[in-house]
């Protein structure tokens, strides 16, 4: 699976419009987006470093963080065209069972670009019309922002929006998230803006100060300097002085690492909510039993219903949520450079990918 191939799969001039690597008129309710851009996600490496399997055989285009403009439309989809959109992470299938109880995210036919259908590493994409998420123009330009910086809306933003909502997030809260990279980061910001005051956790003093300084968080740890006791009792007298209950913490595991979750799990307190957003392989031992001596809960957290992508994105064009410092664009054609760097931990920011 070499991302040479899918580079050239994406950029070969055979067809007047390449769509991440074949060609394809949207059937009825498709449409065709050129990609403004395509977030590079810690899942991405997942399939391509770490053996995680794709849905869809290879070959495939990855990239599932895309943001473009539709440029054509299949039957019954015609008012997408021309529009500025983003494209869900997941697309359900809006007609099951499940889609109709309001269980989208688990919808047995959605359709994951990346994964079940070709991606965004592209410089277009074919996906079904059903779910896109509008981007109001006048309002992105007035936010200082361009159409390629909000793909990351698509995975990085909206996965722990999901997740703060989910966990009932409410002012008077003390919430702790555990990595603060790229959707780590956004959940310290949207916890914040959902009332909670904030502690960041995380083993990279870059991006501790980085979400200190400009996502909001009211305190920010290493979890190098700290055992699970020191960290946990750091974090109480934090909460004591904020004036903040010593039950109830909600906690958000977002670095996909076991070590995460361990640190993530031994926060636990009386009547804690766990939720784990990030992914990893690595298997970790657990007291399980805790959760139940606690009277605490663990969710888990796949994606996002594509109805709340509106809500999600009008925290960013409204101001509540920074984006531009967390994010920086490279050329498509540096994807493999770009991979390596964002995998070496050399690139810290979100990496979105341009064609």
């Amino acid at each position: 699976m070499p991302i040479a191939a899918h580079r050239w799969l994406m950029t070969a001039p055979a067809a007047p419009l390449v769509r991440a690597g074949f060609e394809a008129e949207p059937a009825a309710g498709e449409v065709a987006v050129a990609v403004a851009g395509c977030g590079v996600c810690h899942t991405d490496l997942g399939y391509y470093y770490d053996g995680v399997r794709t849905n869809q055989p290879l070959p495939l285009a990855l990239g599932h963080e895309i943001s473009g403009r539709v440029v054509a439309a299949g039957a019954g989809a015609a008012d997408w065209l021309g529009r500025a959109v983003i494209v869900p992470a997941v697309l359900p299938c809006g007609e099951c069972d499940l889609c109709r109880r309001g269980l989208a995210t688990i919808c047995r036919a959605q359709k994951m670009p990346g994964n079940d259908i070709q991606g965004g590493f592209a410089s277009h994409i074919v996906v079904p019309a059903r779910g896109l998420c509008p981007v109001d123009e006048k309002r992105l330009t007035a936010a200082g922002l361009a159409l390629a910086q909000v793909s990351i809306v698509a995975d990085a933003l909206t996965t722990p929006y999901q997740a703060v909502r989910r966990a009932g997030v409410a002012p008077g809260d003390l919430a702790v998230v555990v990595g603060v990279g790229g959707v780590g980061g956004y959940c310290v910001q949207i916890a914040r803006a959902f009332g909670a005051a904030v502690v960041a956790v995380d083993v990279d003093a870059r991006k501790l100060e980085a979400i200190a300084r400009d996502g909001g968080a009211a305190l920010a740890l290493d979890a190098r300097a700290h055992d699970a006791k020191a960290l946990k009792k750091a974090v109480a007298e934090f909460a004591r002085a904020q004036g903040r209950r010593a039950t109830e913490w909600k906690i958000f595991e977002c670095s996909g690492t076991g070590a995460g979750q361990n640190t993530a799990f031994n926060l636990l307190v009386h009547g804690a909510t766990l939720s784990v957003v990030g992914f990893t392989m690595d298997k970790v031992e657990l007291r399980l039993s805790n959760l139940m001596a606690f009277d605490a809960r663990a969710l888990g957290n796949w994606g996002c219903p594509p109805e709340l992508y509106p809500a999600a994105l009008d925290l960013v064009l409204d101001g509540q949520v920074s984006l531009a410092p967390f994010v920086e664009t490279h050329p498509l054609a540096d994807i493999n450079r770009v991979f390596h760097a964002v995998h070496a931990r050399e690139i810290t920011r979100r990496a979105v990918l341009v064609p």
